[in-house]
């Protein structure tokens, strides 16, 4: 993926540094708290595994928090 560097007049250019870092921490957090519910799931998950007549609904659970946990940190 390429991206695009634009020339940023000086007057924008502590707005841009602004927005710039504002972005980064909407996104830090988002990962955060994707990961946050993933191990929640999983742990739900786990926990309804445990009782075999949860089982088919706990066992798709627990995978589908690993896969959000995975997909937070890459």
């Amino acid at each position: 993926m390429e991206t695009q560097h634009r020339k940023t007049s000086i007057v924008f250019f502590p707005f841009v540094i602004v927005w710039t870092l504002f972005s980064f921490f909407m996104k830090l957090t988002g990962r955060v708290v994707s990961a946050i519910i993933g191990f929640g799931f999983m742990i739900v998950g786990i926990t309804l595994s445990v009782t075999l007549v949860a089982a088919p609904v706990g066992i798709p659970l627990a995978v589908f928090g690993f896969l959000l946990m995975l997909r937070s940190v890459f």
